[in-house]
């Protein structure tokens, strides 16, 4: 594992909650890794607006993520998931 001089925040392994592990896994990911299951799992279950495609809809999964919400904004999301990150 790298020590922290080498990594920059983006490649820092954290390890996500209970409620994003349920759609990321439960193993430690970098932010970047965990923005792009996150994507993966939005297209998959086609979770974005049709009408507005910066805004993620929520599912189930995704609701406690993003504090109860129906929908955020991209920038919202990333925000809620950093919470979601230790």
């Amino acid at each position: 594992m790298a020590t922290g001089k080498n990594t920059n925040a983006l490649q820092k392994p954290l390890t996500p909650s209970a409620e994003l592990a349920a759609v990321v896994g439960s193993a430690q990911l970098s932010r970047g890794e965990t923005v792009s299951k996150i994507w993966e799992y939005i297209k998959k279950n086609n979770l974005q607006n049709p009408a507005n495609k910066r805004e993620i809809l929520a599912d189930a999964k995704l609701k406690p993520i993003f504090g109860g919400k129906d929908k955020v904004s991209m920038f919202e999301m990333n925000k809620h998931l950093a919470a979601h990150l230790k």
